[in-house]
């Protein structure tokens, strides 16, 4: 049995209340669903600022009538710290998700950046240490690594950051670790590099690439890919990082707060992902015969990512359970059924 099984075959034999910030989110709403499955109990915050209620009621038709009774929706705010003290009352484990993603999103608007991922990381931990929860993860980013060229991307080696969002996602990892060495308060980041999968939004001006680029696929548009297409990434299937949330949140008690990357130490470049797609569809059925348009590359963009991912493989016990071809042979089916009907449960 793997030490995720382990922990999932634990918590059923021991159910505990968990709190999701972010929970009608990409991945909140991916765990919302692990967690209701193991017979937990869960609580989810969010104010839909990028979330959907869709979301939530996919995650219904794929649950029992009894295990989604023990889920229980607060529509708030984490920017609001009232919110964020109701939410973890009687709360075990917290796996905060709540953020404004994006790169370009954050250039554009650093200020609602701020208040999201930095005042509103501040007031769940400080709402989340008063209320004495077990345990407390939180999503990071890769984006920290900023300008440092290292590849893969080390956990104690980083550079300088490259956009607002790199900044706020490194600040949180700084009062994490103010709040361990001043309150004894830990907590677990979670540098994600390049989630994918189920719920994962297509459209938008800040979608992500491979939603957004299967979408386009399908609809016979244009795909643009931003520099030569050799820009590379550690592209992350989500149910890995459902299996790091989970194993984070049992780990049992901290000395300090720790950060891990979150990945499957691969690098795919950008053409090898359009040609991947596009191979996906092929499969069912869908023919995609536009080349790829090439335009300028992205301010805030690094070139490469790739993540050493032995930390959190010996720290943690955790295993990748799918590999990038594997999680996107996966979530095609998802994509696909969801291009023309994005309420389709």
């Amino acid at each position: 049995m793997s030490p995720y099984q382990s922990v999932l075959s634990r918590l059923q034999k021991e159910p505990r209340t968990w709190l999701v910030t972010g929970v009608a989110g990409f991945i909140g709403s991916n765990l919302l669903e692990a967690l209701l499955r193991a017979e937990q109990t869960v609580v989810g915050l969010d104010n839909f600022a990028t979330g959907h209620r869709r979301n939530l009621n996919e995650v219904e038709t794929l649950v029992t009538p009894a295990q989604w009774q023990r889920f229980r929706f607060i529509e708030g705010d984490i920017s609001n710290l009232a919110d964020c003290r109701s939410a973890v009352v009687g709360v075990d484990y917290v796996l905060h998700q709540a953020a404004l993603g994006s790169v370009p999103r954050s250039i554009a608007d650093p200020i609602a950046t701020n208040e999201a991922n930095v005042t509103g990381f501040l007031n769940m931990l400080v709402a989340a240490r008063e209320a004495k929860v077990s345990s407390f993860t939180y999503a990071a980013s890769s984006s920290t690594y900023g300008d440092h060229p290292g590849l893969p991307k080390v956990e104690d080696r980083i550079g300088k950051p490259l956009s607002p969002y790199a900044v706020t996602k490194y600040v949180n990892e700084l009062y994490a670790d103010v709040f361990s060495r001043s309150y004894g308060f830990h907590a677990i980041g979670l540098r994600y590099f390049n989630v994918f999968g189920p719920r994962q939004d297509p459209e938008g001006a800040y979608a992500a690439v491979i939603p957004k680029w299967t979408s386009a696929m399908i609809r016979g548009e244009d795909v643009f890919i931003n520099g030569d297409g050799e820009t590379s990434r550690d592209f992350c299937y989500v149910a890995n990082a459902v299996q790091a949330n989970i194993l984070a949140a049992g780990v049992g008690a901290l000395e300090s707060s720790q950060v891990f990357n979150v990945a499957v130490g691969d690098r795919t470049s950008l053409n090898t992902l359009f040609t991947a797609i596009r191979d996906n569809l092929s499969a069912h059925g869908i023919a995609y015969s536009r080349p790829a348009v090439y335009r300028d590359f992205r301010p805030g963009d690094v070139r490469h990512s790739q993540a050493d991912i032995s930390r959190i493989t010996s720290g943690l016990g955790y295993s990748p359970s799918h590999r990038f071809a594997e999680g996107l042979a996966e979530a095609m089916d998802w994509y696909i059924r969801h291009s023309e009907d994005p309420d389709a449960a």
